[in-house]
């Protein structure tokens, strides 16, 4: 089988899966990092979009070096294929800078750019995974709006679990049918995992009125701290190690989802929707 057969049938554009936590801290860009070689090892063309625009570290977690970074694209001083960087098993990288405080707050000039960029990448590609920012910035949910599907993160730390649900409270209030993947990050065992997806999901359906799906968890592995001060996924680093194989688990799952956004690939709704006043806004709190 060659390299691409696998993918030959798709032609409807990539799958945008925006990646997101509420908390910071959860190891979400190790999902992210992850994920993307895992996909690229079921022979999937991946990219992965860092879009923390100030702060991003994908490159980082993967020991690359990127000349160029996505301001370059985005105040139009570089096309995208000049950002783009190549990880392991062709995973495709486009580097966030650090430190630009000019890129917390997008325009509309930029998302354009943005857009733009990712079309010509998105002729490609059959996965395209966003890795967000933490928290609720319009930066955030702007990606959050736009992509096919959105991947949350969370552990079992309860602030984290907390600030998850009032990520889905904002998902659902500006799309209610919003396909939600809930991933538990550091899951001492399934049981524990299941505890904390249960309870998401109950809060969800009973205040929210919708449900959100399971992608499983990760479990707690001293191989991922080992292959973050390597600057390797650990999939490549510890290959049989019981994260990896949480990893390979995730990856089949997302691998056997269909894009959903129609032909070629846009984050941001190229027609922004009327603000939500604010009495509208507040979905009732999970006691």
């Amino acid at each position: 089988m060659s390299a691409t057969s696998g993918v030959a049938g798709r032609h409807r554009g990539p799958v945008a899966l925006a990646v997101t936590s509420g908390k910071g801290g959860v190891g979400k860009t190790n999902v992210v990092v992850n994920l993307a070689v895992a996909l690229a090892r079921l022979r999937n063309r991946v990219a992965i979009l860092d879009a923390d625009f100030g702060l991003g570290n994908v490159d980082v977690l993967l020991g690359l070096a990127p000349p160029s970074h996505l301001g370059h694209l985005l105040t139009g001083q570089k096309p995208i294929d000049e950002i783009v960087i190549r990880g392991p098993h062709g995973v495709r990288v486009i580097p966030a800078g650090s430190g630009l405080r000019e890129l917390t707050a997008l325009t509309p000039a930029h998302w354009q750019r943005l857009n733009t960029g990712l079309a010509e990448l998105a002729v490609d590609l059959d996965f395209l995974l966003v890795d967000t920012g933490a928290g609720i910035s319009s930066n955030v949910t702007e990606l959050l709006f736009g992509s096919d599907r959105v991947l949350l993160v969370t552990s079992l730390d309860p602030t984290a679990v907390v600030d998850a649900y009032a990520l889905i409270k904002i998902l659902t209030t500006n799309n209610p049918e919003k396909e939600i993947g809930v991933v538990i990050n550091g899951a001492e065992s399934p049981g524990e995992a299941e505890l904390v997806f249960g309870q998401l999901d109950v809060a969800a359906s009973r205040f929210l009125r919708r449900r959100l799906q399971s992608y499983g968890f990760i479990v707690q592995d001293p191989a991922l701290r080992e292959a973050v001060l390597m600057q390797r996924a650990v999939v490549e680093h510890a290959p049989d190690a019981p994260a990896s194989r949480c990893f390979r688990t995730l990856a089949t799952r997302i691998s056997s989802l269909a894009p959903l956004g129609g032909p070629g690939l846009r984050l941001v709704p190229r027609e922004r929707p009327a603000p939500v006043p604010l009495t509208e806004m507040e979905a009732p709190q999970c006691a």
